[in-house]
């Protein structure tokens, strides 16, 4: 019996003798496909090498732009935290901030407030290295249809008043903007009633802690020669009237007892009678008691002249303003179109001191930004400072805002995130420097801050000044000297900063709200000529933009902000029961000549 591995030996044996030997014809079919398939291989593995390298190099190269990006940024934050040489009187050398913090110890040791907005400021840095050109019409307005309104209100059509029903005495509350409205509401309800006006006086504020009076602040000769063809004014009540008890005998009127905005019918029925009774009322308080319609047409003119023509700043505080603008413009020998209706002779004596030079003046952008205490605790808002926040601005209001404090514990009130996307929170330093830097505003821009004392201190200001190093405010353009004599009085150091906002080639203001900002781009209208541009914020716009500020690319920020502003820009009319000390463009104040 064979076995199966003989077997296979004996064929295995059979295929290698000489006897059994078959003619080769060529490769086999075998062969050929391992040929084929060697060859592909290599191209395999060479096409994989290839590729490596050019992940690598791709991914070198995207290194390589993160690098330079990050030492563009490291280079940028050292600039910012070197110390700037200040030669002599230029702007360019009084461009390092110095602004006064808050007194309060525990908001000078706040850390830097920066919220959520830490990336898109960083993305702003990123864009104003690159030094864009700015936008073309950034520094303009709508010239032809602004150009076509020119200031008239200083025409009368009617005769002196008399002032024979009996006397006027207001005591102003508020801040120095608050103030000047109720004194020409009170000029145009004193001809209104044919009585005649004591000069106003105004209420010392906790809030404000300045004992300034009108005299300290306006020129009363002025005041009275301007307005004596339409009212008659005197300095204080005749003696025989000085001796009454005023609220023993009801002629007391708070704001309490009539509601805002009282139409011309409320006092003729309610104010007169006491007047024609008594020889006198005495009117406490009085902030926007009369309203803007309807009104009799020279009465609106009335109040147009007072605000825009009879209330001119005393000289100290027109001579300090004047050193001011001098400063901010880096240049003495430029008046601007403004100047004469803010600071008087002193802006032409400037002129006169000046020295021959062929130097440009240097133009800047004045940013009111309303983020002070009073400011920030009455809005109910939150901005980014926690718990701590929270108690100090609550602590604030009930010292400050009784009432407010009381609704906000017994009512249901809207939420912080509620209240900010109406749009009824006022912009934070980081929100409104994003939005300069979104216009367009190049990183070397002059830029004049008003309303200094922000809630916060120095470190809620890191963000303006990381990005604009060239920002300034009155603290560190003035010197101690300049500014001793109006040292604990805030109404006279506003009128200095009103003074620096509405000659400024462009304002921006961040609270619609704000008293100042709404007389001093009404202020720019009326005597700007169509050539003083004011950028009025939509914060209810804005916010939906600034929801955003985690995910939207910089690009797409710059163009919704854009957009947002742009629109705000349009020349309108006075709208409907709107301010005239803000929207002057209508036929009681301005005369249209197209």
């Amino acid at each position: 019996m064979i076995s199966v591995s003989s077997g296979m030996d004996v064929d295995r044996n059979r295929s290698s003798s000489p006897n059994s030997r078959t003619p080769r014809l060529g490769p086999s079919r075998l062969s050929s496909s391992r040929i084929r398939s060697s060859s592909s291989s290599c191209f395999s593995l060479w096409y994989r090498r290839k590729r490596t390298k050019v992940l690598l190099s791709l991914i070198a190269l995207l290194a390589l732009f993160f690098f330079v990006n990050y030492v563009m940024l490291l280079r940028l934050q050292h600039q910012q935290d070197l110390p700037h040489p200040l030669p002599k009187s230029s702007l360019r050398s009084s461009l390092s901030i110095s602004i006064q913090g808050k007194s309060n110890k525990n908001s000078t040791k706040k850390k830097p407030q920066k919220g959520n907005y830490a990336r898109m400021l960083a993305l702003a840095a990123h864009a104003l290295a690159e030094n864009k050109r700015e936008p073309k019409d950034l520094w303009q307005e709508p010239l032809v249809p602004a150009s076509s309104w020119t200031p008239c209100s200083d025409q009368r059509n009617w005769e002196p008043n008399e002032g024979s029903n009996g006397y006027i005495l207001v005591t102003a509350n508020g801040g120095i903007n608050q103030q000047r409205v109720a004194v020409c509401n009170a000029v145009v309800v004193a001809r209104l009633l044919n009585s005649t006006l004591v000069i106003p006086k105004f209420m010392y504020s906790s809030v404000w802690r300045d004992t300034s009076q009108f005299g300290d602040i306006y020129q009363e000769e002025h005041f009275i020669n301007n307005l004596t063809p339409d009212i008659r004014i005197v300095r204080e009540l005749p003696k025989k009237l000085q001796s009454l008890d005023l609220e023993a005998i009801g002629s007391v009127v708070t704001d309490v007892d009539m509601g805002k905005e009282a139409k011309p019918s409320f006092y003729l029925k309610h104010i007169l009678p006491i007047i024609l009774k008594n020889q006198v009322v005495h009117f406490i308080g009085f902030g926007n008691r009369l309203a803007f319609d309807p009104i009799p047409f020279e009465l609106q003119r009335l109040r147009c002249r007072c605000n825009f023509h009879a209330l001119q700043f005393v000289p100290r505080i027109q001579e300090t303003a004047g050193l001011l603008l001098k400063r901010l413009r880096g240049h003495a020998g430029l008046i601007g179109p403004l100047d004469r209706h803010l600071v008087g002779p002193f802006g032409e004596l400037n002129l006169e001191k000046s020295e021959k030079s062929s130097k440009k003046a240097s133009k800047y952008l004045a940013l009111h930004l309303r983020f002070e205490i009073d400011m920030v605790a009455h809005s109910l808002c939150e901005f980014g400072g926690g718990e701590e926040e929270r108690k100090e601005l609550e602590a604030y209001r009930e010292i400050h805002f009784p009432a407010l404090a009381l609704l906000k514990n017994t009512t249901k009130l809207p939420s912080p995130s509620e209240l900010r996307s109406e749009g009824l929170c006022p912009l934070t330093p980081e929100e409104s420097i994003l939005m300069l830097a979104a216009l367009g505003f190049k990183r070397q821009t002059n830029i004049f801050v008003a309303g200094s004392n922000l809630y916060g201190g120095r470190s809620r200001l890191a963000a303006l000044t990381s990005l604009y190093p060239k920002l300034v405010t009155k603290e560190n353009l003035l010197s101690s000297a300049e500014l001793e004599p109006f040292a604990n009085y805030s109404s006279q150091l506003a009128a200095l900063d009103f003074i620096g906002c509405a000659a400024s080639d462009a304002f921006a203001m961040t609270d619609s709200g704000s008293q100042l900002s709404s007389l001093v781009s009404g202020y720019r209208i009326y005597y700007g000529g169509g050539r003083m541009p004011t950028i009025r914020p939509n914060k209810r716009r804005l916010a939906s933009i600034f929801m955003k500020n985690s995910t939207i690319e910089w690009r797409v920020f710059e163009q919704r902000m854009r957009k947002a502003v742009r629109q705000t820009k349009h020349v309108q009319t006075r709208p409907k029961a709107r301010s005239v000390y803000r929207y002057p463009r209508c036929k009681e104040c301005m005369c249209r000549t197209i």
